[in-house]
């Protein structure tokens, strides 16, 4: 896919001052399009505010740190995900994280218990994550971490709960990474009762979830935002008539636009907000649902209103 859509200019208009929560680039260690230095102006340009480095392998705030101060006016935000990679569900490692000013916390993603245990297909023509071949790579060397587990017999593990006590400590937002439905349904009502007080479902529709949208409603209800990530439809793991009937079944104010961008082969990553603004207008959603999925939710989970 060489050719990719370009985003017009009202829909750069109307995701201004927006923030993408789920951006992939480099440092790296899976190739990426972009690095986070060369990133950051791209993004001031396009007017939005500021985007969250995540990696599934290390955390990103000390990096966050140096763009911020190399790029003033954009405001890059570090991440921690909970994979083997940073021993799994260690709450010590969202601590630390936390004190170098990291603000978002990713569940396990690549190490989830549902995603190693995953054996749903991707649909024809479906692009893979660019994670599976570096997880083969270590699976063959052994050198894989075990499955993280979160939740067990229906509870969160005793780690799970003090990890959630950390996050709500240094109010930092929580992000389901690649957990099971199921799964998710308990972490969310612990992490209320632990005081976390911003929580995304990420992307509800990505191959080892698929999370039932009577699910996702119910999820919203509790005050969860369900997460429509740019690549999970555009590299085809999902249709767009799914991710578009989710949304209007879930509600735009319980949905928030990212683009999960990053991967040499998908589009700049500072056109993925745009264009997905563009997508939803052709699709007959008003400017206020487009501009509250992009702008207003994005800010709330960044904290930055």
């Amino acid at each position: 896919m060489s050719e990719h859509p370009k985003p017009s200019e009202r829909a750069r208009e109307l995701v201004r001052g927006a923030y993408d929560l789920h951006v992939h680039v480099a440092p790296d260690v899976v190739e990426r399009l972009i690095d986070d230095l060369s990133v950051a102006p791209r993004f001031a340009a396009a007017g939005l505010a500021g985007l969250v480095l995540k990696s599934h392998y290390f955390a990103t705030a000390e990096r966050a740190a140096v763009v911020r101060a190399a790029v003033p006016g954009v405001d890059v935000l570090g991440a921690i995900t909970l994979n083997g990679s940073v021993g799994g569900m260690n709450p010590l490692a969202v601590e630390l994280a936390a004190r170098a000013g990291a603000r978002f916390v990713w569940l396990p993603t690549v190490d989830s218990a549902n995603q190693r245990a995953c054996t749903a297909s991707a649909p024809e023509g479906a692009r893979p994550p660019m994670w599976a071949r570096l997880q083969d790579e270590l699976r063959a060397e052994g050198m894989a971490a075990d499955p993280v587990d979160v939740v067990a017999d229906g509870r969160v593990t005793e780690p799970t709960r003090q990890v959630l006590q950390v996050i709500a400590k240094y109010d930092m937002t929580l992000a389901t990474g690649h957990l099971s439905a199921a799964e998710i349904d308990t972490v969310v009502d612990a992490a209320a009762a632990a005081g976390v007080r911003r929580i995304v479902v990420t992307h509800p529709e990505f191959t080892s979830q698929r999370v039932a949208v009577d699910r996702q409603r119910a999820l919203a209800a509790k005050g969860a935002f369900m997460e429509r990530c740019f690549t999970t439809a555009y590299t085809g793991k999902v249709s767009w008539d799914v991710w578009l009937a989710n949304i209007r079944a879930v509600g735009p104010e319980h949905s928030v636009l990212t683009s999960d961008l990053g991967q040499p082969f998908n589009p700049p990553v500072e056109d993925g907000m745009a264009l997905m603004a563009d997508r939803l207008l052709a699709e007959g959603f008003t400017e206020d649902e487009v501009h509250r999925m992009a702008v207003r939710n994005s800010r709330h989970l960044a904290a930055a209103d």
